[in-house]
């Protein structure tokens, strides 16, 4: 099974990624800052699917946010053409994979690659290490081992 994701790289452009990345810093740092609380996705969800009272408007909401930027920005602005090289089961696949990892992590990128970073967290930095070094594996390994 061959899980692969195109970008045409030639429609990048740096700004917007600088855009982006400073506003999940920001929207990181004020979620921190004004609910006491990490921007961590896999928590965040996790919370959802045992909810507690009084946690599931916060985080249902956060949430919808995710999901409707992305779409919101592109009514504003085409992002560059995407391909992704499997079927569903593929993608299914990736997904459980990705959750296993976050459990095994204790937590996810946003997690511990933004929040942890910034809070100078050693273990964020030894898991944010792991997952970097699994991902350059893994594309090293399908793309010129496999493929």
């Amino acid at each position: 099974m061959l899980v692969a994701m195109t970008l045409a790289w030639n429609d990048f452009t740096p700004w917007t990624a600088l855009a982006g990345g400073a506003l999940i810093g920001l929207a990181s740092a004020a979620f921190a800052l004004l609910c006491g609380r990490i921007a961590g996705i896999s928590g965040i969800v996790g919370g959802l699917l045992r909810p507690a009272a009084g946690e599931v408007a916060w985080r249902a909401a956060f949430v919808a946010g995710l999901v409707a930027a992305p779409l919101a920005w592109t009514w504003v602005h085409a992002g560059p053409a995407t391909r992704i090289a499997t079927g569903p089961a593929g993608l299914v696949a990736a997904g459980l994979l990705v959750g296993f990892g976050t459990r095994l992590g204790s937590g996810c990128t946003s997690g511990h690659g933004v929040c942890g970073l910034s809070r100078r967290s050693p273990r964020s930095f030894v898991a944010t290490l792991s997952f970097m070094a699994a991902g350059f594996a893994t594309v090293f390994v399908l793309r010129h081992l496999v493929a």
